[in-house]
């Protein structure tokens, strides 16, 4: 499904300003929303000699880290940092891509001791650090500070955030796999707080401190989970920290199966899970002994191509190859809502941070809108033009002049795609109009409002829907349309001061939110446009009346 978007929505800066971003011909440094200009500030990316192995068989995902301080350190005031509403803001940051599961950007819950093996990782080896490595090696350094944990091919890299450098700081190589999907525990206080999943299966947690500190050659302190396959030997496709689970995490495989395991316990399988009897039924296993995985989730047949958890870790959403969302009380383990993608499989999902809609998108090119309260489709978006790979709510934005009413809530989230474009969207659930359709008497009808009695009956209250059809559903248009990159996109995530892109290829755009200053310009350009509009009107006006007296 191709949407012909309108060149009015791109941004019309001059390719030559493109400078010292390296920008290729064609692309912009910045968009343009109502609130002002988001500027592209920095890139990151691998080393430049870096030769992929197998490059083609993975996609690029980042995980966004905050490392505090040292748990054996007097706590500092840098938490404050976050400024006004920071209860909210922290909030925030938990959710970020934890919805987007192998997409995903994510910080979600679960601390704990950490348990090292030796003579486990043989597999494992290191690139070395890169020129900007100076701050590497060093046993007492802290590494308090922002990371972009990143895959590309067979090799995690590790970048600083805060600096502009564009190589990473540090770079492991996983000679015999590849790395697919990774998550970070941003509340751990001490332990393992990183997760490293494989594509032959195996997954790995580590201490992010503990390989920056490292100078070595080898995933240091890592354990092994799954080793070999030896429970699962098919490819795992995501894997998230369960928020509140005292170290508990998800990996979802190909084969549509997921494993809960507790970093606390042995890291030894246990494979000794039932037959599963009927490919397409969901089915929750307990395992028999008290070893890891303690738990085998049958989701789907077929791929889970992402997962993510709300943010207090009590629903579970999965989006699959077969093209259907499912949402999961987590705690209770039962199947709570669900429904179709228009065409193809589902690639990725996001929570809303108060928990009350989740986006979805895939090869249908659509990115959907889907309600908690309500279990169905409140709204699709158009506006890609290739499969819709990304997607994630802006918890930081707040509306221009916003005085907090709740009444009327605002949701800006964005999406990317294999079409190299980032959009961005507003949801106002007020403002949605169901579009026209035409009555069984043969009239053609209209409805205005949130939601119409024609949509609250179209689809019975099942557990999984099918698809509605388009004419029931209200539709929504993109804010913005840019092309950031040259290659496809595959995942995008929200900072307090900027949005972040990234290409399947490992490329990583960094855009800052408009300043204080580029909204006032932005509102005193549009008020002088429409103060020039009533001008021309006025005098339309006042000239009428004179041609008609002269006339006369």
């Amino acid at each position: 499904m191709n949407n012909g978007t309108s060149n009015s929505m791109l941004s019309s800066v001059s390719a030559s300003a493109s400078g010292n971003n390296g920008q290729a011909p064609g692309l912009k440094t910045y968009f343009k929303t109502q609130e002002g200009k988001y500027k592209l500030q920095y890139e990151k990316t691998h080393p430049t000699g870096f030769l992929h192995y197998a490059h083609g068989k993975t996609v690029t995902q980042v995980t966004l880290a905050h490392l505090k301080d040292k748990p054996v350190q007097t706590p500092t005031h840098a938490s404050s940092s976050l400024g006004v509403s920071s209860g909210v803001r922290s909030a925030a940051a938990r959710l970020l891509g934890s919805a987007n599961g192998s997409r995903a950007l994510s910080f979600v819950g679960g601390n704990g001791g950490s348990k090292s093996v030796s003579g486990t990782s043989t597999r494992i080896g290191s690139l070395g650090s890169s020129s900007s490595s100076n701050l590497i090696g060093n046993q007492n350094f802290d590494g308090k500070g922002s990371y972009l944990i990143f895959n590309v091919g067979d090799a995690i890299f590790i970048s600083d955030f805060s600096s502009q450098d564009k190589d990473p700081i540090k770079s492991i190589q996983f000679s015999n796999s590849n790395p697919v999907c990774h998550s970070y525990d941003h509340d751990s206080k001490d332990g393992h707080d990183l997760l490293i999943a494989l594509n032959s299966g195996d997954i790995y947690s580590t201490s992010l401190r503990q390989q920056l500190q490292d100078v070595g050659k080898k995933l240091v302190g890592a354990q092994h989970y799954n080793k070999d396959g030896f429970i699962n030997n098919n490819r795992c496709t995501c894997i998230a920290w369960v928020p509140n689970g005292d170290g508990t995490f998800v990996v979802a495989h190909s084969d549509g199966n997921m494993y809960v395991y507790e970093k606390h316990r042995d890291g030894s399988g246990d494979p000794s899970f039932p037959v599963i009897r009927d490919q397409a039924l969901f089915c929750v296993s307990r395992a028999r002994y008290s070893k890891n995985p303690v738990a085998r989730w049958h989701i789907c047949q077929g791929s889970i191509n992402g997962l993510a958890f709300s943010l207090d870790g009590s629903y579970l959403a999965t989006v699959g190859r077969d093209g259907f969302l499912r949402v999961f009380d987590y705690k209770k383990e039962l199947l709570h809502c669900g429904g179709k993608s228009y065409y193809g499989a589902l690639l990725c999902c996001a929570w809303s941070i108060d928990g009350k809609y989740i986006l979805t998108g895939g090869e249908d090119d659509l990115v959907q809108v889907w309600s908690m309260e309500d279990k169905k489709v409140v709204a699709w978006a158009e506006g890609h033009n290739s499969w819709v790979s990304g997607v994630a709510f802006d918890p930081y934005w707040q509306p221009p002049n916003s005085d907090d009413v709740a009444e009327n809530v605002v949701y800006r989230f964005g999406s990317v795609g294999q079409d190299a474009q980032l959009l961005l969207w507003d949801l106002e659930m007020d403002e949605l109009v169901v579009p026209v359709r035409r009555a069984p008497g043969g009239s053609p009808t209209f409805s205005a409002g949130s939601q119409s009695a024609h949509w609250d009956n179209a689809c019975s209250a099942t557990t999984l829907r099918p698809a509605p059809s388009m004419r029931d559903v209200p539709k929504l248009s993109p804010l913005v349309a840019h092309r950031v990159h040259m290659e496809p996109l595959c995942g995008l995530n929200f900072t307090q001061d900027s949005v972040f892109t990234v290409s399947r290829e490992g490329n990583i755009k960094i855009w800052m939110r408009p300043s204080s200053s580029d909204a006032q310009s932005t509102t005193s350009d549009l008020s002088q446009a429409s103060t020039q509009v009533k001008n021309h009107q006025d005098q339309v006006k006042f000239q009428v009346p004179l041609t008609n007296n002269d006339e006369t």
